[in-house]
Protein backbone atom coordinates (compact mmCIF):
# COMPACT_ATOMS: atom_id res chain seq x y z
CA UNK A 1 0.00 0.00 0.00
CA UNK A 2 1.27 3.49 -0.91
CA UNK A 3 2.83 5.23 2.10
CA UNK A 4 2.04 8.75 0.94
CA UNK A 5 -0.32 10.23 3.50
CA UNK A 6 -0.33 7.11 5.65
CA UNK A 7 0.06 7.84 9.36
CA UNK A 8 1.92 5.18 11.28
CA UNK A 9 4.87 2.82 10.78
CA UNK A 10 6.41 3.81 14.11
CA UNK A 11 8.15 0.44 14.24
CA UNK A 12 10.38 1.46 11.32
CA UNK A 13 11.71 4.43 13.25
CA UNK A 14 12.20 2.38 16.40
CA UNK A 15 14.18 -0.27 14.53
CA UNK A 16 16.38 2.06 12.44
CA UNK A 17 16.75 5.09 14.70
CA UNK A 18 15.69 3.97 18.14
CA UNK A 19 12.87 6.49 18.09
CA UNK A 20 9.99 5.10 20.14
CA UNK A 21 7.25 6.40 22.38
CA UNK A 22 6.53 9.14 19.84
CA UNK A 23 3.17 10.75 19.33
CA UNK A 24 1.61 10.61 15.88
CA UNK A 25 4.11 9.90 13.10
CA UNK A 26 3.15 11.42 9.74
CA UNK A 27 4.83 9.67 6.79
CA UNK A 28 5.45 11.35 3.44
CA UNK A 29 2.59 13.81 3.64
CA UNK A 30 1.77 15.81 0.53
CA UNK A 31 2.70 19.50 0.35
CA UNK A 32 -0.99 20.39 0.80
CA UNK A 33 -1.19 18.35 4.01
CA UNK A 34 2.04 19.88 5.31
CA UNK A 35 0.80 23.40 4.53
CA UNK A 36 -2.42 22.62 6.38
CA UNK A 37 -0.56 21.30 9.44
CA UNK A 38 1.74 24.34 9.42
CA UNK A 39 -1.20 26.74 9.41
CA UNK A 40 -3.18 24.79 12.03
CA UNK A 41 -0.15 24.74 14.34
CA UNK A 42 0.18 28.51 14.02
CA UNK A 43 3.69 28.22 12.56
CA UNK A 44 2.93 29.69 9.15
CA UNK A 45 0.55 31.80 7.08
CA UNK A 46 -0.55 31.54 3.48
CA UNK A 47 0.51 34.48 1.34
CA UNK A 48 -1.49 35.84 -1.58
CA UNK A 49 1.00 34.16 -3.92
CA UNK A 50 -0.12 30.76 -2.59
CA UNK A 51 3.24 30.14 -0.90
CA UNK A 52 3.42 29.41 2.83
CA UNK A 53 5.45 31.91 4.89
CA UNK A 54 7.27 30.75 8.01
CA UNK A 55 9.84 32.17 10.42
CA UNK A 56 12.85 30.06 11.36
CA UNK A 57 13.20 31.65 14.78
CA UNK A 58 16.43 32.62 16.48
CA UNK A 59 18.61 31.53 13.57
CA UNK A 60 18.01 32.91 10.09
CA UNK A 61 21.19 31.46 8.59
CA UNK A 62 23.68 28.68 9.08
CA UNK A 63 25.89 28.68 12.16
CA UNK A 64 29.32 27.44 10.93
CA UNK A 65 30.91 27.50 14.40
CA UNK A 66 28.26 25.04 15.61
CA UNK A 67 28.78 22.48 12.83
CA UNK A 68 30.62 19.37 14.01
CA UNK A 69 31.90 16.11 12.54
CA UNK A 70 32.26 12.98 14.64
CA UNK A 71 35.94 12.01 14.80
CA UNK A 72 36.35 8.22 14.79
CA UNK A 73 38.23 5.50 12.91
CA UNK A 74 36.46 6.37 9.66
CA UNK A 75 37.11 10.09 9.71
CA UNK A 76 40.19 10.69 11.87
CA UNK A 77 42.69 10.51 9.02
CA UNK A 78 40.47 11.59 6.12
CA UNK A 79 38.60 14.71 7.26
CA UNK A 80 40.19 18.15 6.97
CA UNK A 81 40.00 19.10 10.63
CA UNK A 82 40.00 22.72 11.77
CA UNK A 83 37.57 25.61 11.96
CA UNK A 84 35.46 24.18 9.12
CA UNK A 85 35.22 20.63 10.43
CA UNK A 86 35.21 20.71 14.23
CA UNK A 87 35.80 17.43 16.04
CA UNK A 88 33.03 15.82 18.09
CA UNK A 89 33.46 12.57 20.01
CA UNK A 90 31.38 9.45 19.29
CA UNK A 91 30.52 9.23 22.98
CA UNK A 92 29.19 12.78 23.09
CA UNK A 93 27.20 12.12 19.91
CA UNK A 94 25.48 9.08 21.43
CA UNK A 95 24.80 10.89 24.69
CA UNK A 96 23.35 13.91 22.89
CA UNK A 97 21.17 11.68 20.71
CA UNK A 98 19.77 9.93 23.78
CA UNK A 99 18.79 13.33 25.19
CA UNK A 100 17.20 14.31 21.86
CA UNK A 101 15.17 11.10 21.82
CA UNK A 102 13.96 11.79 25.34
CA UNK A 103 12.89 15.28 24.26
CA UNK A 104 10.93 13.83 21.33
CA UNK A 105 8.96 11.40 23.53
CA UNK A 106 5.22 11.69 22.80
CA UNK A 107 5.80 14.47 20.26
CA UNK A 108 4.22 14.28 16.82
CA UNK A 109 6.88 13.82 14.13
CA UNK A 110 7.05 14.11 10.35
CA UNK A 111 9.01 11.63 8.23
CA UNK A 112 10.15 12.20 4.65
CA UNK A 113 11.71 9.58 2.37
CA UNK A 114 13.77 11.27 -0.32
CA UNK A 115 17.09 10.95 -2.13
CA UNK A 116 20.03 12.96 -3.42
CA UNK A 117 21.83 12.69 -6.81
CA UNK A 118 19.91 12.64 -10.09
CA UNK A 119 22.40 10.12 -11.49
CA UNK A 120 21.16 6.72 -10.27
CA UNK A 121 24.74 5.40 -10.12
CA UNK A 122 25.33 7.68 -7.12
CA UNK A 123 21.86 7.89 -5.61
CA UNK A 124 21.81 8.39 -1.83
CA UNK A 125 18.55 7.46 -0.11
CA UNK A 126 17.61 9.73 2.79
CA UNK A 127 15.14 9.66 5.64
CA UNK A 128 14.41 13.06 7.17
CA UNK A 129 12.65 13.03 10.55
CA UNK A 130 11.49 16.48 11.65
CA UNK A 131 9.74 18.06 14.60
CA UNK A 132 8.05 20.68 12.42
CA UNK A 133 5.83 20.17 9.37
CA UNK A 134 7.49 22.97 7.40
CA UNK A 135 10.95 21.47 7.93
CA UNK A 136 9.59 18.30 6.35
CA UNK A 137 8.11 20.27 3.48
CA UNK A 138 11.51 21.88 2.91
CA UNK A 139 12.99 18.38 2.54
CA UNK A 140 10.24 17.55 0.02
CA UNK A 141 11.07 20.67 -1.98
CA UNK A 142 14.85 20.41 -1.90
CA UNK A 143 15.65 16.72 -2.27
CA UNK A 144 14.69 14.39 -5.09
CA UNK A 145 11.30 12.74 -4.72
CA UNK A 146 10.86 8.95 -5.03
CA UNK A 147 7.92 7.59 -6.99
CA UNK A 148 5.00 6.02 -5.15
CA UNK A 149 6.33 2.60 -6.14
CA UNK A 150 9.83 3.38 -4.83
CA UNK A 151 8.36 4.44 -1.50
CA UNK A 152 6.90 0.95 -1.03
CA UNK A 153 10.28 -0.67 -0.38
CA UNK A 154 12.29 2.42 0.50
CA UNK A 155 15.44 1.81 2.51
CA UNK A 156 17.36 4.91 3.70
CA UNK A 157 21.14 4.97 3.75
CA UNK A 158 21.42 8.26 5.66
CA UNK A 159 19.10 9.66 8.31
CA UNK A 160 18.54 13.24 9.49
CA UNK A 161 16.86 14.00 12.80
CA UNK A 162 15.89 17.68 13.05
CA UNK A 163 14.47 19.01 16.33
CA UNK A 164 14.62 22.83 16.45
CA UNK A 165 12.93 22.86 19.87
CA UNK A 166 15.65 20.78 21.51
CA UNK A 167 18.41 22.91 22.98
CA UNK A 168 21.72 21.38 23.92
CA UNK A 169 23.48 22.09 27.20
CA UNK A 170 27.10 22.86 26.25
CA UNK A 171 28.39 21.79 29.66
CA UNK A 172 26.74 18.39 29.27
CA UNK A 173 26.69 17.83 25.52
CA UNK A 174 30.04 19.24 24.42
CA UNK A 175 28.54 21.75 21.98
CA UNK A 176 29.56 25.42 21.77
CA UNK A 177 26.07 26.67 22.51
CA UNK A 178 22.51 25.34 22.42
CA UNK A 179 22.27 24.90 18.64
CA UNK A 180 24.18 22.30 16.63
CA UNK A 181 24.46 20.36 13.40
CA UNK A 182 26.53 17.17 13.76
CA UNK A 183 27.58 14.77 10.98
CA UNK A 184 28.36 11.16 11.88
CA UNK A 185 29.80 9.26 8.91
CA UNK A 186 29.96 5.94 10.74
CA UNK A 187 26.35 6.11 11.94
CA UNK A 188 25.30 7.73 8.64
CA UNK A 189 23.29 10.25 10.58
CA UNK A 190 22.94 14.02 10.96
CA UNK A 191 21.59 15.56 14.15
CA UNK A 192 20.22 19.11 14.01
CA UNK A 193 18.92 20.86 17.09
CA UNK A 194 18.29 24.29 18.57
CA UNK A 195 17.88 25.93 15.15
CA UNK A 196 14.97 26.05 12.75
CA UNK A 197 17.03 27.33 9.81
CA UNK A 198 16.18 24.89 7.04
CA UNK A 199 19.47 25.42 5.20
CA UNK A 200 21.17 23.24 7.83
CA UNK A 201 19.27 20.25 6.39
CA UNK A 202 20.28 21.02 2.80
CA UNK A 203 23.91 21.81 3.53
CA UNK A 204 24.24 18.84 5.89
CA UNK A 205 23.61 16.45 3.00
CA UNK A 206 25.81 18.55 0.70
CA UNK A 207 28.65 18.09 3.19
CA UNK A 208 27.99 14.33 3.25
CA UNK A 209 28.21 14.16 -0.55
CA UNK A 210 31.35 16.32 -0.50
CA UNK A 211 32.93 13.52 1.54
CA UNK A 212 31.46 10.38 -0.02
CA UNK A 213 31.69 11.17 -3.73
CA UNK A 214 35.31 12.42 -3.98
CA UNK A 215 36.64 10.11 -1.27
CA UNK A 216 34.88 6.90 -2.31
CA UNK A 217 33.55 7.35 -5.88
CA UNK A 218 36.12 9.61 -7.60
CA UNK A 219 33.31 12.08 -8.38
CA UNK A 220 34.01 15.81 -8.07
CA UNK A 221 31.33 17.40 -5.88
CA UNK A 222 30.75 21.05 -6.74
CA UNK A 223 29.09 24.17 -5.31
CA UNK A 224 27.94 25.48 -8.68
CA UNK A 225 25.08 25.96 -11.10
CA UNK A 226 24.91 24.15 -14.44
CA UNK A 227 22.99 24.31 -17.71
CA UNK A 228 22.79 22.63 -21.13
CA UNK A 229 22.76 24.26 -24.57
CA UNK A 230 20.64 23.29 -27.56
CA UNK A 231 23.57 21.23 -28.89
CA UNK A 232 23.77 19.25 -25.64
CA UNK A 233 26.84 21.09 -24.35
CA UNK A 234 27.08 21.46 -20.57
CA UNK A 235 28.39 24.57 -18.81
CA UNK A 236 29.26 24.93 -15.11
CA UNK A 237 29.20 28.20 -13.15
CA UNK A 238 31.12 28.46 -9.87
CA UNK A 239 30.80 31.55 -7.70
CA UNK A 240 30.29 32.81 -4.18
CA UNK A 241 27.28 34.86 -3.13
CA UNK A 242 26.85 38.05 -5.15
CA UNK A 243 28.94 36.99 -8.15
CA UNK A 244 26.02 36.15 -10.45
CA UNK A 245 25.96 32.34 -10.31
CA UNK A 246 22.17 32.02 -10.40
CA UNK A 247 21.60 34.95 -12.74
CA UNK A 248 24.18 33.96 -15.35
CA UNK A 249 23.18 30.30 -15.45
CA UNK A 250 19.54 31.33 -16.08
CA UNK A 251 19.49 31.53 -19.85
CA UNK A 252 16.32 31.25 -21.99
CA UNK A 253 18.35 29.46 -24.67
CA UNK A 254 19.74 26.83 -22.29
CA UNK A 255 18.16 24.25 -19.99
CA UNK A 256 18.91 24.52 -16.27
CA UNK A 257 20.37 21.38 -14.67
CA UNK A 258 20.46 22.98 -11.24
CA UNK A 259 21.36 26.17 -9.41
CA UNK A 260 23.60 25.12 -6.51
CA UNK A 261 24.98 21.59 -6.00
CA UNK A 262 26.29 19.11 -8.58
CA UNK A 263 28.54 16.13 -9.12
CA UNK A 264 30.90 15.50 -12.05
CA UNK A 265 31.44 11.81 -12.74
CA UNK A 266 33.43 10.24 -15.59
CA UNK A 267 30.74 11.07 -18.14
CA UNK A 268 28.08 13.29 -16.56
CA UNK A 269 27.27 16.40 -14.56
CA UNK A 270 24.27 15.79 -12.33
CA UNK A 271 22.22 17.74 -9.82
CA UNK A 272 22.30 16.63 -6.19
CA UNK A 273 18.94 18.25 -5.48
CA UNK A 274 15.35 18.37 -6.62
CA UNK A 275 14.69 21.99 -5.80
CA UNK A 276 15.97 25.53 -5.49
CA UNK A 277 16.69 27.63 -2.39
CA UNK A 278 16.89 31.21 -3.57
CA UNK A 279 17.43 34.53 -1.85
CA UNK A 280 14.43 36.85 -2.04
CA UNK A 281 15.77 40.13 -0.65
CA UNK A 282 14.81 42.88 -3.13
CA UNK A 283 13.36 40.25 -5.47
CA UNK A 284 11.32 41.56 -8.39
CA UNK A 285 9.71 40.00 -11.43
CA UNK A 286 11.83 42.22 -13.67
CA UNK A 287 15.17 41.17 -12.14
CA UNK A 288 14.51 37.46 -11.48
CA UNK A 289 11.34 36.37 -13.30
CA UNK A 290 11.95 32.62 -12.84
CA UNK A 291 12.30 32.88 -9.07
CA UNK A 292 9.48 35.41 -8.74
CA UNK A 293 7.03 33.23 -10.69
CA UNK A 294 8.04 30.08 -8.76
CA UNK A 295 6.68 31.59 -5.53
CA UNK A 296 3.32 29.86 -5.59
CA UNK A 297 1.50 27.10 -3.71
CA UNK A 298 4.11 24.53 -2.66
CA UNK A 299 6.87 27.08 -2.14
CA UNK A 300 8.08 28.07 1.33
CA UNK A 301 9.03 31.68 2.07
CA UNK A 302 11.36 32.17 5.03
CA UNK A 303 11.61 35.21 7.29
CA UNK A 304 9.99 37.68 4.91
CA UNK A 305 7.94 40.76 5.77
CA UNK A 306 4.55 41.77 4.39
CA UNK A 307 3.00 44.86 2.90
CA UNK A 308 1.14 46.44 5.83
CA UNK A 309 -2.32 45.01 6.38
CA UNK A 310 -2.04 42.44 3.59
CA UNK A 311 -0.80 38.91 2.90
CA UNK A 312 1.42 40.23 0.11
CA UNK A 313 5.15 39.52 0.63
CA UNK A 314 7.36 42.59 0.85
CA UNK A 315 10.68 41.45 -0.58
CA UNK A 316 12.36 44.72 0.37
CA UNK A 317 11.68 44.06 4.08
CA UNK A 318 14.86 43.02 5.88
CA UNK A 319 13.53 43.58 9.40
CA UNK A 320 14.01 39.89 10.29
CA UNK A 321 17.10 39.22 8.18
CA UNK A 322 18.85 40.09 4.93
CA UNK A 323 18.89 36.34 4.27
CA UNK A 324 15.23 35.98 3.27
CA UNK A 325 14.70 32.81 1.24
CA UNK A 326 12.29 30.72 -0.80
CA UNK A 327 12.44 26.99 -1.47
CA UNK A 328 10.50 25.25 -4.23
CA UNK A 329 10.72 22.09 -6.38
CA UNK A 330 12.89 22.62 -9.45
CA UNK A 331 9.99 21.88 -11.79
CA UNK A 332 8.41 25.16 -10.65
CA UNK A 333 10.86 26.68 -13.17
CA UNK A 334 10.34 26.45 -16.92
CA UNK A 335 13.18 25.40 -19.19
CA UNK A 336 14.78 22.80 -16.91
CA UNK A 337 16.70 19.72 -18.02
CA UNK A 338 14.76 16.52 -17.38
CA UNK A 339 16.27 14.56 -15.77
CA UNK A 340 18.73 16.94 -14.09
CA UNK A 341 21.76 15.46 -15.84
CA UNK A 342 24.14 16.68 -18.53
CA UNK A 343 27.28 15.40 -20.22
CA UNK A 344 30.76 16.36 -19.04
CA UNK A 345 31.19 20.13 -19.35
CA UNK A 346 32.51 21.88 -22.42
CA UNK A 347 32.98 25.19 -20.57
CA UNK A 348 33.58 26.06 -16.92
CA UNK A 349 33.19 29.59 -15.55
CA UNK A 350 34.71 30.84 -12.30
CA UNK A 351 32.74 33.96 -11.32
CA UNK A 352 34.29 36.59 -9.10
CA UNK A 353 33.08 40.07 -8.16
CA UNK A 354 36.49 41.76 -7.94
CA UNK A 355 35.82 45.02 -6.13
CA UNK A 356 39.43 46.11 -6.71
CA UNK A 357 38.96 46.36 -10.49
CA UNK A 358 42.10 44.32 -11.13
CA UNK A 359 40.92 41.15 -12.87
CA UNK A 360 39.79 41.17 -16.51
CA UNK A 361 36.10 40.71 -17.37
CA UNK A 362 37.01 37.45 -19.09
CA UNK A 363 40.24 35.46 -19.29
CA UNK A 364 41.18 31.91 -20.23
CA UNK A 365 42.94 29.69 -17.67
CA UNK A 366 45.42 26.89 -18.09
CA UNK A 367 44.74 23.62 -16.27
CA UNK A 368 47.13 24.60 -13.48
CA UNK A 369 45.63 28.08 -13.17
CA UNK A 370 42.17 26.51 -13.05
CA UNK A 371 43.23 24.33 -10.12
CA UNK A 372 44.84 27.31 -8.36
CA UNK A 373 41.84 29.63 -8.77
CA UNK A 374 39.43 26.81 -7.89
CA UNK A 375 41.25 26.17 -4.62
CA UNK A 376 41.45 29.93 -3.97
CA UNK A 377 37.74 30.66 -4.54
CA UNK A 378 38.19 34.43 -4.65
CA UNK A 379 35.67 37.23 -4.59
CA UNK A 380 35.49 40.58 -2.76
CA UNK A 381 32.87 42.05 -0.46
CA UNK A 382 32.04 45.73 -0.69
CA UNK A 383 30.75 48.32 1.75
CA UNK A 384 27.24 47.58 2.92
CA UNK A 385 27.26 43.82 2.34
CA UNK A 386 28.05 43.08 5.97
CA UNK A 387 28.24 45.04 9.19
CA UNK A 388 31.66 46.64 9.65
CA UNK A 389 32.74 46.49 6.00
CA UNK A 390 33.54 50.01 4.85
CA UNK A 391 35.90 49.28 1.95
CA UNK A 392 36.53 46.36 -0.46
CA UNK A 393 37.55 43.21 1.40
CA UNK A 394 39.06 40.10 -0.14
CA UNK A 395 37.20 36.85 0.47
CA UNK A 396 38.63 33.42 -0.26
CA UNK A 397 36.46 30.32 0.05
CA UNK A 398 38.21 27.14 -1.11
CA UNK A 399 36.52 25.49 -4.10
CA UNK A 400 33.83 28.19 -3.87
CA UNK A 401 32.33 26.37 -0.89
CA UNK A 402 34.87 26.05 1.93
CA UNK A 403 32.21 25.80 4.65
CA UNK A 404 30.97 22.49 3.23
CA UNK A 405 34.24 20.66 2.53
CA UNK A 406 35.00 17.67 4.79
CA UNK A 407 38.16 16.91 2.77
CA UNK A 408 41.27 19.01 2.19
CA UNK A 409 40.76 21.47 -0.73
CA UNK A 410 43.72 19.88 -2.53
CA UNK A 411 41.62 16.71 -2.96
CA UNK A 412 38.96 18.61 -4.90
CA UNK A 413 41.61 20.59 -6.80
CA UNK A 414 43.36 17.39 -7.92
CA UNK A 415 40.06 15.87 -9.02
CA UNK A 416 39.37 18.95 -11.12
CA UNK A 417 42.82 18.68 -12.67
CA UNK A 418 42.34 14.98 -13.42
CA UNK A 419 39.06 15.72 -15.20
CA UNK A 420 40.62 18.51 -17.27
CA UNK A 421 43.69 16.47 -18.24
CA UNK A 422 43.80 15.62 -21.94
CA UNK A 423 40.46 17.29 -22.73
CA UNK A 424 39.36 20.37 -24.67
CA UNK A 425 37.34 21.69 -21.72
CA UNK A 426 37.81 25.45 -21.47
CA UNK A 427 37.98 27.19 -18.09
CA UNK A 428 37.21 30.90 -17.93
CA UNK A 429 37.69 33.43 -15.14
CA UNK A 430 34.86 35.99 -15.26
CA UNK A 431 34.99 39.24 -13.30
CA UNK A 432 31.45 40.48 -12.67
CA UNK A 433 32.86 43.18 -10.37
CA UNK A 434 34.51 46.51 -11.06
CA UNK A 435 36.32 48.08 -14.01
CA UNK A 436 38.17 51.36 -14.38
CA UNK A 437 39.14 51.50 -10.72
CA UNK A 438 38.27 49.97 -7.38
CA UNK A 439 34.81 50.15 -5.81
CA UNK A 440 33.97 53.82 -5.28
CA UNK A 441 36.06 54.93 -8.26
CA UNK A 442 35.36 52.48 -11.06
CA UNK A 443 32.01 51.11 -12.18
CA UNK A 444 30.39 47.68 -11.99
CA UNK A 445 30.69 45.57 -15.11
CA UNK A 446 27.46 45.71 -17.12
CA UNK A 447 25.47 42.49 -16.94
CA UNK A 448 24.83 42.72 -20.69
CA UNK A 449 28.59 42.67 -21.36
CA UNK A 450 29.14 39.72 -19.04
CA UNK A 451 26.32 37.80 -20.73
CA UNK A 452 27.81 38.61 -24.15
CA UNK A 453 31.25 37.32 -23.10
CA UNK A 454 29.81 34.10 -21.68
CA UNK A 455 27.71 33.61 -24.82
CA UNK A 456 30.80 34.12 -26.98
CA UNK A 457 32.69 31.52 -24.96
CA UNK A 458 29.79 29.05 -25.10
CA UNK A 459 29.38 29.46 -28.86
CA UNK A 460 33.10 29.06 -29.57
CA UNK A 461 33.43 32.62 -30.87
CA UNK A 462 36.59 33.19 -28.81
CA UNK A 463 38.37 30.20 -30.32
CA UNK A 464 39.79 32.17 -33.24
CA UNK A 465 40.53 35.56 -31.67
CA UNK A 466 43.96 36.62 -30.49
CA UNK A 467 44.82 36.78 -26.80
CA UNK A 468 47.21 39.00 -24.86
CA UNK A 469 48.87 38.41 -21.50
CA UNK A 470 47.99 40.29 -18.30
CA UNK A 471 51.15 40.61 -16.16
CA UNK A 472 51.27 39.65 -12.47
CA UNK A 473 48.24 37.30 -12.76
CA UNK A 474 49.56 35.88 -16.06
CA UNK A 475 46.05 35.70 -17.52
CA UNK A 476 45.20 35.32 -21.21
CA UNK A 477 42.75 38.04 -22.32
CA UNK A 478 40.89 38.08 -25.66
CA UNK A 479 41.65 41.22 -27.67
CA UNK A 480 38.11 41.31 -29.05
CA UNK A 481 34.70 39.89 -28.20
CA UNK A 482 31.41 40.23 -30.06
CA UNK A 483 29.03 42.81 -28.51
CA UNK A 484 31.63 43.95 -25.97
CA UNK A 485 33.64 47.20 -26.20
CA UNK A 486 37.27 46.27 -26.89
CA UNK A 487 38.58 48.91 -24.48
CA UNK A 488 37.15 47.15 -21.40
CA UNK A 489 38.79 43.76 -22.03
CA UNK A 490 42.18 44.70 -20.57
CA UNK A 491 41.56 46.02 -17.02
CA UNK A 492 44.77 48.03 -16.86
CA UNK A 493 43.67 50.03 -19.88
CA UNK A 494 40.47 51.10 -18.14
CA UNK A 495 42.32 52.82 -15.30
CA UNK A 496 43.23 56.50 -15.70
CA UNK A 497 46.13 56.01 -13.28
CA UNK A 498 48.15 53.03 -14.55
CA UNK A 499 50.55 53.17 -11.59
CA UNK A 500 47.61 52.88 -9.21
CA UNK A 501 46.41 49.83 -11.16
CA UNK A 502 49.82 48.17 -10.90
CA UNK A 503 49.98 48.77 -7.14
CA UNK A 504 46.43 47.49 -6.59
CA UNK A 505 47.06 44.41 -8.73
CA UNK A 506 50.27 43.68 -6.86
CA UNK A 507 48.53 44.01 -3.50
CA UNK A 508 45.73 41.66 -4.59
CA UNK A 509 48.29 39.16 -5.91
CA UNK A 510 49.98 39.22 -2.52
CA UNK A 511 46.70 38.36 -0.82
CA UNK A 512 46.21 35.41 -3.19
CA UNK A 513 49.67 34.11 -2.34
CA UNK A 514 49.21 34.60 1.39
CA UNK A 515 45.85 32.82 1.38
CA UNK A 516 47.27 29.86 -0.54
CA UNK A 517 50.03 29.27 2.01
CA UNK A 518 47.61 27.16 4.06
CA UNK A 519 47.29 24.68 1.17
CA UNK A 520 50.90 24.66 -0.02
CA UNK A 521 52.04 21.52 1.81
CA UNK A 522 49.30 19.44 0.15
CA UNK A 523 49.62 21.02 -3.30
CA UNK A 524 51.82 20.03 -6.26
CA UNK A 525 54.56 22.30 -7.56
CA UNK A 526 52.84 22.92 -10.91
CA UNK A 527 49.75 24.34 -9.18
CA UNK A 528 51.89 26.52 -6.90
CA UNK A 529 53.68 27.82 -10.00
CA UNK A 530 50.33 29.10 -11.32
CA UNK A 531 50.12 31.66 -8.50
CA UNK A 532 50.23 35.38 -9.34
CA UNK A 533 53.77 36.73 -9.43
CA UNK A 534 54.07 39.44 -6.80
CA UNK A 535 56.40 42.21 -7.93
CA UNK A 536 59.07 43.24 -5.43
CA UNK A 537 58.64 46.91 -4.61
Amino acid sequence: MNEFGKRGKNADLNESLGLNNLGNVFWNLSPAELVEDTIISGQGVLTDTGAIAIETGEFTGRSPKDRFVVCDEKTENSVWWGDVNIKFSPEKFESLYQRMKAYLTEKDMYVRDAYACANDDFRLNLRVVTEFSWSNMFAYNMFLRPTDEEIEDFLPEWNIVCAPGFKADPAVDGTRQHNFAILNFSRKMILIGGTGYTGEIKKGIFSVLNYLLPHEKNVLSMHCSANIGQAGDTAIFFGLSGTGKTTLSSDPDRHLIGDDEHGWSDDSVFNFEGGCYAKTIDLSEEKEPQIFNAIKFGAILENIGFVDGTSTPDYTDNSITENTRVSYPIDFIDNIAEPSIGSSPKNIFFLTADAFGVLPPISKLTKEQAMYHFMSGYTAKVAGTEMGITEPTTTFSACFGKAFLPLHPAKYGKLLGDKLEGTNIKVWLINTGWSGGSYGVGSRMKLSYTRAMITAALEGKLDNVTFENLPIFDLQIPTSCENVPTEILNPRGTWADKTAYDETANNLAGQFVKNFEQYASETSADILAAAPQVMVK
